[in-house]
């Protein structure tokens, strides 16, 4: 359709867009950018609005000096531990709390009792296994002895995954304490009942693979935001603790591998001596190098020692502590220089791991150093570990688990080969979200599992071409935002819906439009890298990476923060029409013929054309024809010239220029189905075969955020307008972004009609036994 534009208004319709010329439609309820300060906590002297730590920043801080024994023929574990807890908060302590994750399989825990009925539509054999062993398992932390440093008994008591110890008088600000557990636990048979933790045991050789986490009494957190952060350990909500330094003895059978948090302490000991040649060579390496091979691990499971090692580990300003052990471990390891520091990639895995693990698993390690080391800070330990045993997917400080295997033929699918180098970067990345930049995971998820797995996208992108990415592309989140049961993404982590997509894909999603789409790399890059380096060894909260973000890049992303982190809109825009307004030129001759050509092009009004034989009154009486029987309104009248001439006349030579302006004014109508307000991305062919391509920023729905017009001032014709035509915003309906609108492409199959016929079946079925019958008769009449 086309318009045309007054003269007279012409200096104002080009001052002003048409979204501001047209009357505002009704808005949302809430204001897609009303400031996030109403929602985020009031900045003060521990945490600033910068979103950087405060002058009076303070974090608590706890060492361990852990002895540990594995016990293999019972699975089970025996520990004690001598735990100093330093109280740097302003606030005088009476009690200290203590997490007992083992808890969680206790059978009268949250976890169990709270679970609700399986989906039977689709129930698993696994569940039902699960369900069953879960009846008789006694799990738990069975604590043996808590006392202080001198060896007296505390007061304390057991709520849940939670222990309680009074103290016999509060510590004080800037003082500390040491006190004493011990414990022991049935350790998870990780095949039969999912856990973070736990062995594997394979009947073919008879051995095991333990992989221990949650394994020992730890601190609970506790902050200048929650205080204690005693919230009972459920099942999803991970973890939030302190840091520290350990000393851990693991004492184990004497022909296991033992892998580990932090640095062997005794080789000699421990190590034969051809293993630490193969680690010295192994250090001036640039490939993995096997530090136990194929055949000895598998020679190593033919018989199992009798004795045991004690294997001394130490870890410096870690937050938690795993390890695991076997006899079944074939070990490789590099040096790997990344960043200027030198850290050691290794990998331990059975021989039922191969050949996938010993060609990807360190070299998956060492690559995602480099990249997660360049978007954030150089990775400050000197070790990191990927094992592989019965936990699909876990992190730990400097080590992790990883699940994926090939079948026993080994061979292996695409899907298990990109699913160990996923898992891997994904887990190993995990050393800096939540290792080190330490944030809450029994509060919120996403801040370390969404942010984590933004870095894996990037990493994966730098592995090789087209690299099968799950989580990250834009397309990838369409069917989660536009599907029912969500909650936001600021949402408790015990609280969550779709866990997966919630807490690790749309936060992903989210943090690559904001890098490709809002921000651009460069600022984006910049801004991400400072709140890395700002949170090192500290513990940020959602607040603080918004402000952050903001505050690094001098962009608002109040909008963005709102939209994609606090609600369940969905991104939808769409074009809703296009029209086309020409220049008056004031000349009455120009544009009333250009009027009367357009009315020319009308049709007929189809009871005028089939009235056009009879006969008019008019025709019968010609006296009843007057002036306006001839009246064209269309017609140049000499007023309509002189009414020109005194227009022209009142204009200075500028505006009179601006008259003779060789452009095609197009106002785009948008609309906003989805409710989430994005950038307009608009890609524009003109009929002379050119295009042009523009980014809207998303404040261009500042005033009316549902429908919104874009006026573009157009050197040739347009023929086609598209929305988003590199998916980059996870627009929900691509559909709609066209204009003109295409056709919907789909496809249908014809089928042929199926009639059920028992009786047929049952005779084919009685001919089928009657044939089977028959050579048996023959062979019974031979053997008579």
């Amino acid at each position: 359709m086309v318009y045309r534009i007054l003269s007279t208004c012409l200096l104002s319709w080009l001052s002003l867009s048409v979204a501001q010329a047209q009357e505002i439609a009704p808005r949302y309820e809430d204001d897609p950018f009303r400031q996030l300060e109403e929602l985020l906590p009031t900045p003060n002297d521990v945490r600033a609005a910068s979103g950087a730590p405060g002058h009076r920043y303070w974090q608590q801080r706890a060492d361990y000096d852990i002895k540990v024994r594995l016990l293999e023929d019972r699975h089970a574990l025996v520990g004690e531990e001598t735990i100093t807890y330093y109280n740097r908060s302003p606030m005088p302590l009476s009690y200290l709390w203590v997490q007992l994750d083992q808890n969680r399989f206790r059978p009268d825990s949250i976890d169990r009792n709270s679970r609700v009925a399986p989906n039977f539509d689709q129930f698993y054999y696994k569940q039902l296994g699960e369900l069953l062993i879960r009846e008789d398992f006694q799990g738990g932390h069975q604590i043996t002895r808590v006392a202080d440093a001198e060896g007296a008994d505390l007061d304390h008591a057991i709520i849940g995954t939670m222990l309680r110890i009074d103290l016999p008088q509060a510590l004080a600000p800037g003082g500390k304490t040491s006190f004493q557990i011990g414990w022991t636990y049935q350790i998870v048979d990780a095949k039969r009942i999912r856990t973070r933790g736990g062995y594997e045991y394979f009947e073919e050789d008879k051995n095991t693979i333990y992989e221990i986490a949650q394994w020992f009494p730890r601190m609970v957190a506790y902050t200048d935001v929650n205080g204690w952060q005693n919230k009972q350990f459920i099942r999803r909500g991970e973890f939030t603790l302190e840091f520290g330094d350990y000393r851990v003895a693991i004492t184990a059978p004497e022909d296991h591998i033992v892998a580990s948090t932090g640095v062997l302490q005794n080789p000699e000991e421990v190590l034969t001596e051809e293993q630490r040649e193969r680690l010295k060579k192994a250090a001036e390496a640039t490939v993995p190098q096997f530090i136990v091979t194929p055949e000895e691990a598998k020679e190593n499971e033919k018989e199992k020692a009798t004795g045991e090692k004690t294997w001394v580990f130490e870890a410096e300003n870690v937050r938690d502590f795993a390890w695991a052990s076997s006899r079944k471990f074939i070990w490789d390891a590099v040096k790997h220089r990344t960043h200027g520091n030198d850290v050691w990639a290794m990998s331990y895995f059975p021989n039922e791991g191969e050949p996938l693990w010993s060609k990807y698993s360190t070299h998956a390690i060492m690559h995602t150093l480099d990249v997660y080391s360049k978007f954030t800070f150089p990775y400050p330990y000197p070790v990191a570990i990927s094992v592989n045993g019965p936990v699909g997917g876990m992190e730990y400080p400097m080590i992790c688990f990883n699940g994926p295997r090939p079948e026993k033929d080994g061979t292996y699918t695409k899907r298990t080969k990109y699913g160990l180098i996923t898992v891997i970067i994904h887990e190993v990345g995990h050393n800096y979200f939540p290792m080190i930049v330490n944030s809450d995971e029994r509060q919120w998820t996403w801040i370390d599992e969404g942010i984590n797995s933004f870095l894996q996208f990037l990493a994966e992108r730098e592995w090789e071409p087209d690299y099968p990415s799950r989580r990250g592309p834009a397309r990838n989140m369409v069917p989660y935002m536009v599907s029912t049961d969500q909650v936001p993404i600021m949402t408790n982590s015990e609280s969550i819906l779709q866990f997966g997509h919630n807490a690790y894909g749309k936060p992903a999603t989210a943090l690559n439009i904001l890098r490709e789409t809002i921000m651009g790399r460069e600022l984006f890059d910049f801004a991400f890298k400072e709140f890395s380096r700002r949170w090192m060894f500290k513990r940020p909260e959602p607040g603080d990476f918004f402000r952050t973000m903001e505050d690094a890049s001098s962009v608002d992303l109040d909008w963005f923060w709102r939209g994609w982190f606090y609600t369940t809109n969905h991104v939808d825009l769409a074009i809703e029409g296009v029209r086309l307004l020409d220049l008056d030129t004031l000349d009455p001759d120009i544009e009333k013929a250009e009027d009367k050509a357009a009315r020319d092009l009308e049709p007929e009004d189809i009871t005028e054309e089939r009235n056009s034989d009879l006969k008019k009154r008019t025709e019968r009486f010609p006296e009843l024809v007057d002036f306006y029987n001839h009246y064209d309104p269309l017609d140049v009248t000499v007023k309509d010239r002189e009414e020109a001439k005194r227009l022209l006349e009142a204009l200075n030579d500028d505006e009179r220029a601006l008259l003779k302006t060789q452009r095609l004014f197009y106002a785009i109508d948008f609309r906003n189905v989805g409710g989430l307000v994005m950038p307009i991305l608009l890609k524009i062919k003109y009929e002379n075969g050119s295009e042009e391509f523009l980014r809207l920023p998303a404040e261009i729905w500042r005033s009316n955020s549902q429908k919104i017009s874009k006026l573009i001032l157009a050197k040739d014709r347009i023929k086609s307008l598209q929305l988003d035509p590199q998916w980059e915003t996870a627009d929900a309906d691509v559909e709609n972004n066209h204009w003109p609108s295409r056709p919907v492409k789909s496809r249908f199959r014809l089928f042929k009609d199926k009639i059920k016929n028992p009786m047929r079946e049952a005779r084919e079925e009685k001919d089928k036994a009657k044939e089977e019958e028959e050579p048996e008769k023959e062979a019974s009449k031979e053997d008579a």
